[in-house]
Order: C-alpha cells, then structure tokens, then sequence
C-alpha cells in the first residue's frame, strides 16, 4: 500500500506557471517563424531572375515569352556513319538548341550480351542451313558485326555508350516552326537517321536540351567509340561568299574560305605568327590573288620578303636607304578631294609632322612642343602654304626649311641643333628633299631592310604618312601591307598614328593589313588592342607558348583553340572573319608557290635553275 502526497498549492502554481511560459515560448516562435517565411518570400532569388515570364506546354510544342518551340530525339541511326554528319543541322539558319548525353557502359557486361547473341545468331543460321533455306545476308552482316565489336571490346580499342541526342527548335510562330521541323527531320532522314517529335513530353524535351545536364527524355541508342566519334558537333559554319578571293581550307569540313574583305565592316585584317609560321607566305598569296581582282597593293617591307612577288608581277620596288635615289618629303600635302577643307588637311599634316619629329628627337616636352608648333606653321607659311592656298600647285617646304626657321626663333637653338643630323649629319638626304617617287602602279613595294635600326621606325612613320596622303587624294580599291608592324607600335606618337589609318582606312576604301611576330610588343601598346577590335578579318598561325596567353585572352580562344595554334603546322591557324571563325589551312598552286615562296632552301634552287639557263 502506498500514500500518494497531493501536491502543495506552491507546486500546482510553479506548473502552471512553466506550462504558461513553454506555450509563450511556442507562440513566439510561431510568428517569427511565420515573419521569417513572409521575408523570404519577398527576396528576389537568381530563379526569379532567369525565369521566363510565360511557359505553355502543349503537345507538340511550347511557347516560351512569345515565342514557339518544338523538341525532338533521335531514335535509331544507319548501320554507317560519316564524319561531320551534324554539320547540316549545326548549320541551319535557325535558333536551335542541342544536347548529347553519353553514358559509358562497362565493357564486361556488353561482352557477355554480345556473346549470347552471337550463340543466338549462329543457332538460326544453323537451323536454317539444316532446313536448307535460302541464306539470309541481313543475319549473316548481324553475325560478321557481333563478332568484330567482340573482337575490339576485347582488345581495348572500342568502348560502348548509350547515347542520347536532342533538339529543340524555336520560332516567332507555328508556320515558321512547322517548316523548321519539315527541314530537320527531312535532313537527317537523308541520311536515314529516324528522329522523333517529342510528342507529349514536351517538358521533358525543353528540360533535356538546357544547358543543366538533366536528361528527363531518357532516350538512348547503343553505340561504340568509332560511330560515336563521328557526331562531334562542335564544327564551324561555312566561311564563305559569293565574291573574294580563297584564303585557304576549312580544316573543318574541307570547305573553301573565299571572302571579299571590302564587304566587311572594315577592310582591315590583322595577321599574328611566330616566326617561321607562313604569316609573309598567306599575306603574299593574299596580294597575288588580289592583283588579279584589280585591287592595288601597297607593301612596306623590312625584310626584302616581297621583292621576288614585286619582279614577278611587274610591280615597282622602291628601296628607301642612305644611298638610295628614293626620296619622300614629310612636308608633303595630300591633294583635296571634295569636302575636304584646306584647313583641316593643314592642321592633320602638322599634327602627324609633331609625331614624326617625337620620334626623330625623343619625346618633346610641353615647351619644345609650342615651340615646334610654331615653328611647322611658319615653315609652311614661309612658302606661302596657308589655309587659302591650292594644294595643287604649292611647291611643300623639306626639313632644311624647318631647320632654317628654329635657328631664327628665341629657345629653339636645341631643337636646331638636333634637327640638324637629318640635314646636314649623317643621315642628311635622306628625309631632306623633295618627293621623287610616284605611286603609279598596281603593286608598290617600299623596302626599308638596308636602313639603320634607328632609322626605321622614321622611315615606315614617313612612308606610312606618304600613302596615306595618296590614299586620300584618289578614291580607290587598296591593300595597304604594313610587316614587322610591332616597329611602329614600340613608340607612342608611330602606334597613334598606325591606329589613326585603321579607323579612317573604311572612309577612303583601304584595307590595313597589319602583320606581326611580336605579340608582346604590339598588345603592350595602349594603340594594340584598339587596331585589333578595328579589323574585321584576323588570321592568327602558329603561336609561341610564351604569346598564346595573350592570345587567347585578345581573341577570347578556348582552350581547344590554344592547342591548336600551339601544335599547328606552317600555314595552319584560325581564320577570323567578323563574328565566325574556323581553322584554316593555307593552300597555294604550284605556280603561286614558285613566287611567293620564302624557303630559303626553295628560293636557291630557283637561283640556280636560273643561272643554268642559256644566255
């Protein structure tokens, strides 16, 4: 028997007291809760932000923001394959999107299926020869088929995958993507490829072809590495038009790059190599094969790379040096054309003498630069050139006039000083006398190889100022070939001026043709990447490992892209033609290549075939 003890009145009201306070505590809880829920359902999440405002899903299509789409698989493929059997699609004039899944099966497991359908296969052929019946050459190619895939599973050269494959098609309306769908299933059963409409399962086909690696079809097909190798989609579009010229082999589809660099949004091209990579060799081809479509070309050479090209074609090849009788004037003016103002031609024509003299002297400073300033309009004024003046029939002022002007001015004693190598000192002559030298022909050649280091960045400043002042005078087709541009890019005043023809070239139907082996040096100046962005066609061959990182982040190259130019062979790269690019090899006619050839090893031997002629 045992005393129960009731509770004291203290205890019960303790109870009471803690039971009140645990379901405040509850309560409380509750609404934070609930206030925390409210919260977060007003933050706008990333979902919200990427999330279409509209999404129907009907049978066989659905409409997303307005727009109409339709999802399809594919469901069995020939017993053949041929490679770039996607190009077709990849390349349709429709936005599409596409999704491969390949899930790996391990090789075991197939081998014992594979092993007892060859013992299912040869059981019906023996039955049916015991029955004397006609052989069947479908179940005989099946059995042949069996064996050779057992055979390479074996051996380690095949693997087997399930593949599934998906498109999904959009359009601004049901017509349009009617015919969309008419031109895809037609295409692949071309090439006997059964796709189906993801009837029903429209859903499934949108989510399967988003870029979130959720295959919701689950629709797959059987297939080894070799027929697998085959559906690589990542090809590029056809680079090529109507009009132009070849530029070389789609190393993708074996197609031709033709392209007319005047129906660009630019005519500019910018060419990136290494050293010994074939850039001279593709622009030389470029040249020839212009000629012949009556474009005229204009080529400043460091090297003497052109000069078999220019004596070939009957072009002119001036050498710009000391000892040479080629003169040109920096002084000179380009003639008017209509709506050009007299004033505005004056003021370019001492802007540009300014960068050519920071180069010759160093860098000015503010006062050297007033002080010159000054000096250049009164060097034209002394020879009654003014805004007024007609530009045809003025006799322009040389550097001597320059020289004689700062002798007579207050605090240019040191400009005079240093000016006066250019007309007196050694390198006197050369920039000192009148323009001797005319433009008058389809291909000119300005070789600047036997000037001092020192000497060239002037030179090609000169030169450069020179055709452009002929440019500007005559409207016409041009190619403007400017090697070894990575001379000019080193100095500011050059690399401004470089960058000032790129952006006007368009207005005066020129093309720049800008070439270079230093990619450092040219995209260290603030000038480099505005040239590039200023070209509507790149050509890049094989690059160094030290410049492809460059590279790749001017040209926003992938890391395939990357390895390609780094293991590219001479005359191999990526051809850039505005927003398409595909890897190019460069291909000459024996003809083209016996001229434009820079193999020192080829260029002897023609030597010596030559020298062996009779006289």
């Amino acid at each position: 028997m045992s005393l129960i003890v009731p509770p004291t009145r203290d205890e019960l009201e303790g109870k009471k007291q803690k039971l009140a306070e645990q379901l405040d505590e509850r309560e409380t809880t509750k609404k934070i809760l609930a206030v925390e829920k409210e919260y977060r359902e007003g933050l706008t999440s990333l979902k919200d932000i990427i999330a279409p405002a509209a999404l129907t899903f009907n049978n066989s299509y659905f409409e997303l923001n307005g727009k109409f789409g339709r999802s399809f698989f594919v469901l069995a493929y020939p017993r053949y394959l041929a490679t770039d059997w996607l190009t077709p699609i990849i390349n349709m004039d429709t936005p599409m999107d596409m999704s491969m899944f390949i899930y790996p099966i391990d090789s075991g497991d197939i081998l014992k299926k594979l092993k007892s359908k060859v013992g299912q296969l040869g059981s019906q052929m023996s039955i049916n020869e015991e029955k004397g019946s006609v052989r069947d050459p479908v179940l005989e190619t099946a059995y042949k088929d069996v064996e050779f895939l057992r055979d390479q599973l074996q051996q380690g050269t095949e693997k087997f995958f399930k593949v599934a494959l998906y498109f999904t098609l959009y359009a601004e309306d049901l017509k349009e993507l009617d015919r969309f769908s008419s031109i895809l299933e037609s295409t692949m059963a071309a090439k006997l490829i059964i796709t189906k409409r993801a009837i029903m399962q429209t859903q499934s086909g949108l989510n399967s072809t988003l870029p979130i690696a959720i295959d919701d079809l689950d629709v797959g097909t059987n297939m080894n590495t070799s027929p697998l190798s085959t559906t690589f989609p990542f090809v590029s579009a056809e680079l090529s038009n109507n009009e132009g010229i070849m530029y070389g082999i789609n190393r993708h589809n074996n197609s031709l790059i033709i392209f007319d660099r005047f129906k660009m949004e630019n005519a500019n091209t910018l060419v990136f190599a290494k050293s010994g990579a074939g850039k001279s060799y593709a622009v030389k081809l470029e040249v020839l094969r212009s000629l012949m479509m009556g474009v005229d070309v204009i080529i400043i050479d460091p090297e003497n790379e052109y000069k078999h090209l220019a004596d070939a074609v009957g072009g002119t090849y001036l050498d710009i040096s000391l000892n040479s009788d080629s003169r040109i004037n920096p002084f000179d003016l380009p003639l008017p054309i209509e709506g050009d103002d007299n004033a505005d031609i004056l003021r370019s024509a001492i802007i540009s003498l300014m960068g050519l003299l920071n180069l010759m002297l160093g860098k000015l400073n503010p006062t050297e630069e007033a002080i010159m300033d000054k000096a250049l309009w009164q060097t034209y004024a002394k020879k009654d050139i003014t805004e007024s003046s007609d530009f045809r029939t003025v006799q322009p002022p040389t550097m001597s006039d320059l020289v004689e002007i700062l002798s007579g001015m207050v605090g240019a004693e040191s400009l005079a000083q240093r000016m006066s190598k250019y007309t007196e000192g050694t390198f006197a002559g050369i920039f000192n006398q009148p323009t001797n030298i005319g433009l008058n022909n389809q291909l000119i050649v300005f070789s600047i190889r036997d000037l001092e280091d020192t000497l060239r960045p002037i030179a090609m400043y000169i030169i450069l100022g020179h055709i452009w002042n002929v440019v500007r005078s005559e409207l016409k087709r041009r190619i403007l070939v400017l090697d070894e541009a990575w001379i000019l890019m080193q100095f500011e005043d050059s690399a401004r001026f470089l960058f000032g023809v790129a952006k006007r070239a368009r207005k005066y139907y020129l093309g720049l043709t800008t070439i270079t082996q230093d990619v450092a040096d040219f995209m260290n100046s603030p000038y480099g990447k505005p040239i590039v962005t200023n070209s509507s066609m790149q050509l890049l061959l094989k690059q160094s490992p030290a410049a492809i990182d460059i590279i790749a982040e001017t040209f926003f190259l992938t890391e395939g892209e990357k390895y390609l130019l780094l293991e590219s062979e001479v005359g191999e790269g990526i051809f850039f033609a505005g927003l398409k690019h595909a890897a190019i090899k460069i291909y000459a006619s024996y003809v083209e290549d016996q001229i434009i050839t820079t193999d020192p090893h080829q260029l002897l031997e023609q030597k010596k075939a030559k020298d062996e002629l009779p006289s």
